[in-house]
């Protein structure tokens, strides 16, 4: 029989997370170190970035913080560098970092209303930057030590509008102006999952594992209608807490999901099976 708790084990492996100081990078970063990884955190906000690597290293684990602009090529190469100076390997990637328009009572009033007849083309080139040429410049960056080790394993975080439009019904408030998650989202997370099938079949047989883990809507102080609305049409009824994606994101990480690549975790609660 297998061992299961070695199966899930990071012991001596080294992972980065990109946007590792937001809402769910914090809770992978914790994650893969609880497991025994090696953790860097990378973030634009380099404030946050060394806060929370001194907190997983103040609980026992191992972390590194290092800042970064995932849109610079120059920026990530130099992340690159900075991990195997002090590590000498880098085994997983974690794609985390995104522009995700939100709509929790902190970001609602601030971001307008996202009209698409409307939407600018610099918000729309400054989406594709980050969410998509990001991953890729990360991606890159990271397969060619991944190469030279024999191994490597890189998850990019997606979404359940990447795999259906959004429901702009539940951005609505009653005798308030429209608005919309924007168009930028669905098809950035959208081109997260052609990536993702891309760089799987390019590496075959290159023992470089590359994954989707697509996040369901995730609790983050919404106000009652916006959970109202978001829950009813979940199957299970409401929205994620910001811990149930760590399962999905070890499983992903470890070997116990030898035998996945190219494929999309989908954790939403049931919204994309009605």
């Amino acid at each position: 029989m297998p061992d299961l708790p070695k199966m899930f084990d990071l012991t001596e492996r080294v992972a980065v997370v990109t946007g590792g100081a937001g809402l769910l990078g914090r809770q992978f970063c914790h994650t893969l170190a609880e497991a025994g990884a090696q953790v860097v955190v990378v973030d634009i906000n380099q404030e946050a970035a060394e806060s929370l690597a001194e907190e997983i290293n103040q609980a026992g684990s191992q972390a590194m913080s290092v800042p970064g602009d995932i849109t610079r090529p120059v920026s990530v190469q130099e992340m690159v560098k900075k991990v195997l100076k002090a590590y000498h390997q880098l085994d997983v990637l974690v794609n985390s970092a995104a522009l995700d328009p939100k709509f929790d009572k902190e970001h609602i009033s601030g971001q307008g209303a996202n009209a698409f007849e409307s939407f600018p083309l610099e918000a729309w080139n400054q989406a594709l930057s980050v969410n998509l040429t990001g991953m890729f410049l990360c991606s890159q960056a990271v397969s060619k030590p991944m190469l030279e080790q024999g191994e490597g394993v890189i998850i990019n975080i997606c979404s359940t509008y990447g795999l259906v439009g959004p429901d702009q019904r539940i951005y609505q408030r009653e005798g308030q102006p429209p608005q919309f998650k924007p168009v930028t989202y669905t098809v950035t997370k959208a081109g997260v999952l052609g990536l993702t099938k891309y760089l799987a079949t390019y590496y075959a047989g290159k023992n470089i594992r590359v994954n989707a883990l697509s996040p369901g809507g995730v609790f983050n102080a919404h106000d009652e209608t916006f959970v109202k609305a978001y829950s009813a049409r979940t199957v299970i009824g409401r929205m994620a807490e910001k811990t149930e994606m760590n399962g999905a994101l070890l499983f992903l990480a470890s070997d116990a999901s030898s035998y996945m690549t190219g494929a999309n975790l989908v954790v939403d609660g049931g919204w994309t099976a009605w």
